[in-house]
């Protein structure tokens, strides 16, 4: 029996207080909505079936933008409720077809729940039921004297004592599409919001004498839906609690697993040590002795074995190689590429440029859009003067070139193999191989009683 999930993401989330659409924001650098259909795939789900509403064009973009994400997106023109909200997407669900009702704001729910939920529901219909201490604004599940499933109460409509019970319903659900789709039908709204309710077909599918079957959720956290910011920090924590629990496992050195922000997928090899308040983003490569001081921040980067990056620096989209040293303060930003043995000291930034294996930049630095050779000393205040205003210039220098202090380079430009480039040296012409360059202002001068121009009124 194939297995569709219909991913329930139209509510606009005003408790967000926000522009951006609920299902859209970030626990662990993904969109909410990201997490449930990478669980959905997880649990080999045959296809997934989103529904839209609030902000419907931007979720529509953010999928169609995901690299491999093949999707229904259906649209809920009206917000009339969540059995409604299904009635959307039904009519792409073949009738004996397994139906999962998941939900976009309810990120961390696993791919193991996921896949023991359809199991349950087989021919009939399974839940997923959490038991918490305080049961406070979530529907009850109401059983008869032999513990079956015979409905779900929301709490508007809870009498005072369905309100004690602690037994809460998740909103995930399971039923054959040919039934669900009946069951539906037969959904009315007379109820204190006025709403078209899911949860209603429990009672309907019990009436069919269908037993109801509950899965019992691995803890309020999985499956707690996302509401208003605070419920959205307490699921980012959850989620770095959870990452951090396994990285440790794999063998991964943490300084502090509390005060570590992964955001993304980070590969490691052996003896990879992470100090204190580390942000890694995107996909992130760090080889053996791999060292990471405190409060840097990691961005779709590689660094290979033995490289040690020091405090407070930042590095987006590059490559490192062996043994580099880079930092502290340090930025590499987008299309930097280092080889072996690299040295990048503190205020050094590296833009869209290769650097050759031994070269060192040690202090005070920028370096964009350069190819620059093996053996190279950058010194400090060095600059690559590669925008014109309109368009962006390439700088080469070659291998074991030597540019001095406080020196400028105009691109476009060729500082051959073995150049010297003396201290202070605006250069706007190519220097040759293995000579001295020098280019400065006039002799230095004095005048005395000279006096400052003087403001007229």
């Amino acid at each position: 029996m194939k297995v569709h999930a219909i991913i329930l993401a139209a509510g606009q989330g005003t408790r967000m207080k926000s522009a951006l659409p609920k299902v859209l924001h970030r626990v662990g650098g993904t969109p909410m909505l990201g997490h449930v259909l990478a669980a959905a795939r997880a649990a080999e789900v045959s296809a997934c079936h989103v529904v839209l509403g609030h902000g419907a064009v931007q979720v529509q973009e953010w999928l169609q933008g995901v690299a491999g994400e093949s999707v229904d997106m259906v649209l809920q023109e009206q917000q009339l409720g969540t059995a409604h909200a299904v009635q959307q997407a039904l009519p792409l669900v073949q009738d004996n077809a397994l139906v999962l009702i998941l939900y976009g704001d309810v990120p961390l729910v696993s791919a193991d729940t996921i896949r023991k939920l359809a199991a349950a529901a087989k021919d009939g219909m399974a839940v997923v039921t959490a038991e918490v201490p305080d049961p406070s604004g979530y529907g009850r599940m109401v059983r008869d004297a032999k513990g079956r499933l015979t409905g779900i109460v929301e709490e508007k409509d809870a009498t005072p004592q369905q309100r004690a019970i602690t037994e809460i319903n998740t909103g995930l659900m399971a039923a054959q599409a040919r039934r669900l789709k009946r069951w539906l039908s037969h959904v009315k709204n007379n109820n204190a919001k006025g709403e078209y309710y899911l949860t209603d077909v429990v009672a309907l599918a019990v009436k069919d004498g269908i037993e109801v079957q509950s899965v019992a959720a691995a803890g309020i956290g999985e499956v707690e839906g996302i509401n208003d910011r605070a419920q959205l920090a307490r699921a980012e924590r959850r989620l770095q609690q959870a990452q951090v629990e396994q990285l440790l496992r794999d063998g991964l050195h943490l300084a502090d697993p509390a005060r570590f922000d992964l955001r993304g997928e980070l590969r490691f090899g052996r003896d990879v040590f992470v100090d204190v308040g580390c942000v890694l983003e995107g996909k992130v490569e760090l080889g053996d002795n791999v060292s990471i001081g405190p409060y840097c921040v990691l961005r779709d980067v590689k660094l290979e074995a033995g490289t040690r990056v020091d405090a407070h620096s930042v590095l987006d989209s590059a490559e490192v190689g062996r043994d580099c040293r880079i930092g502290p303060f340090a930025r590499l930003r987008p299309g930097a590429q280092l080889a072996d043995q690299v040295h990048i000291g503190n205020f050094v930034e590296i833009k869209k440029s290769t650097l050759g294996e031994g070269t060192k930049a040690n202090h005070l630095a920028y370096i964009g859009d350069a190819t620059v050779g093996a053996r190279v000393n950058i010194g400090a205040g060095v600059i690559t003067c590669n925008y014109d205003g309109v368009n962006k210039h390439a700088t080469i220098i070659g291998d074991d070139a030597f540019i001095g202090t406080d020196s400028q380079l105009v691109a476009p430009l060729i500082v051959g193999r073995g150049a010297y480039i003396a201290a202070g040296s605006t250069i706007a012409k190519d220097a040759p191989e293995d000579a001295l360059t020098v280019c400065r202002a006039r002799e230095q001068k004095s005048f005395p009683g000279w006096k400052k121009p003087a403001k007229k009124r």
